[in-house]
């Protein structure tokens, strides 16, 4: 989180949320309050931070965010909680990081226990929110959220592996690899290994990318199944390959985004960076190959644009931006891939994004969730993918926007002002 940048501000700045530690109703009440009270940024400002005050609006109470009536510890609450510390990074305006604050000080308990989390669960979700606490416990210095890290660190101690060493996606979902999955654990862990210096991690993190790819890619069709099971048993597994059969667009969005971001601190002379590498490489080709030549953007079902019943999706398309942008701009692919971002992200701005007489911003036509196996079972078809239903501001594509967003602004030269 924590490198601050000086912007100038401007007359519309809300002033911030002084959320002390832990959950108070007081607190609660102000953070309500602040956040209503705020205008949403205009025109002039730039998306991310248009984005993301607009959904902080939305939800005062950051646990609300994913569309739940009761608080839960989930993977989007941490990657909008992520996303909005990245705006926090760009502009230095406190009421982000009192934001976060307040979401971390009503889910954690001064010994570090997780309001609704229960580490036995072996669900690689609910690490994906480590990630934003080791960076408020950088900025902090708050032993509750130490403590609430290593939890969620000693879950994967003992989480339940594939014969190979790869994750399961979680305890229910026995011998199965989810592209979902990579996202959910690996940056939380690489980002561990360098901060608390345990540099063996980095082999493990770097074996579950190789893995996915290893047993996730079709070569034919130049993409990445949603699952692979290695047991063979579950109806949607092929008996042969036990993969999925088809191509969902935010399964490779999740994965793609993985790669850039362990990369952001796996050592530069780690043996296995080269293989992270290339799988960048391959994830880059492979995403443009299947943009809309029309829209820019990217299908629900990546390989049947045009299908009846197929659609163009956002949060899919965000994630896309956000990796070719970045992958480029740290030089992990070649430089001709920005023009492929800078198209993405104007499909996203003409297609998906709307604003209402009062700011707001949103974003339409993200798919709610997809998913295979479970109860009613989910058999990976084209019909169940279209099926699952959509909806506005869904956190998988308001986070995802925001972290585009903030690295189009980087390739634009429009940086994110303290608004």
């Amino acid at each position: 989180m924590m490198k601050i940048v000086a912007y100038t501000l401007p007359i519309a700045v809300l002033l911030s949320v002084a959320c002390s530690s832990g959950s108070s109703t007081t607190a609660a009440g102000e953070n309500r309050a602040a956040v209503a009270d705020n205008a949403v940024p205009q025109s002039e400002t730039p998306w991310s931070v248009r984005m993301a005050t607009s959904d902080m609006q939305r939800n005062p109470e950051g646990w609300t965010i994913d569309f739940n009536e009761k608080p839960k510890w989930e993977y989007t609450h941490g990657l909008m909680m992520s996303a909005i510390d990245k705006v926090y990074d760009k502009t230095g305006n406190e009421q982000y990081l009192s934001y976060i604050k307040n979401f971390a000080d009503f889910m954690i308990s001064e010994d570090g226990s997780i309001k609704t989390y229960k580490k036995t669960d072996y669900n690689i979700d609910r690490v994906n929110p480590g990630k934003f606490l080791i960076e408020l416990y950088k900025e902090t210095g708050e032993e509750k959220y130490k403590l609430a890290i290593e939890e969620l660190r000693d879950q994967m101690r003992n989480h339940p592996r594939t014969s190979e060493g790869g994750f399961w996606h979680k305890k229910v979902y026995p011998s199965q690899m989810w592209l979902d999955g990579l996202y959910m654990g690996s940056p939380f862990l690489a980002q561990y290994a360098a901060e608390f210096n345990e540099p063996a991690l980095f082999d493990d993190v770097a074996n579950q990318i190789i893995l996915m790819d290893k047993y996730g890619w079709n070569k034919e069709k130049n993409l990445y199944h949603h699952g692979w099971d290695e047991s063979r048993q579950q109806r949607w597994a092929d008996p042969k390959t036990g993969l999925s059969p088809n191509f969902w667009g935010r399964a490779m969005g999740w994965y793609a985004m993985s790669l850039v971001d362990v990369l952001d601190y796996f050592p530069k002379d780690h043996p296995k960076r080269d293989e992270i590498l290339r799988v960048t490489k391959k994830m880059a080709s492979a995403i443009v190959q299947y943009q809309d030549a029309e829209s820019g953007l990217w299908w629900q079902v990546l390989d049947q644009g045009g299908r009846e019943g197929n659609y163009l999706e956002s949060s899919a398309s965000s994630m896309f931006v956000y990796f070719l942008a970045k992958a480029a701009k740290k030089g992990y692919i070649d430089q001709k891939y920005i023009e492929d971002a800078k198209e993405g992200y104007q499909g996203i701005l003409d297609k998906f994004i709307k604003v209402d007489d009062a700011g707001q911003v949103t974003i339409t036509d993200a798919v709610s969730v997809s998913g295979l196996g479970g109860n009613p079972y989910r058999d990976g078809s084209y019909e169940y993918y279209i099926g699952e239903p959509k909806r506005d501001n869904d956190p998988k594509a308001v986070g995802p926007f925001i972290m585009a967003a903030l690295q189009m602004e980087d390739v634009n030269g429009k940086s994110a002002q303290n608004n």
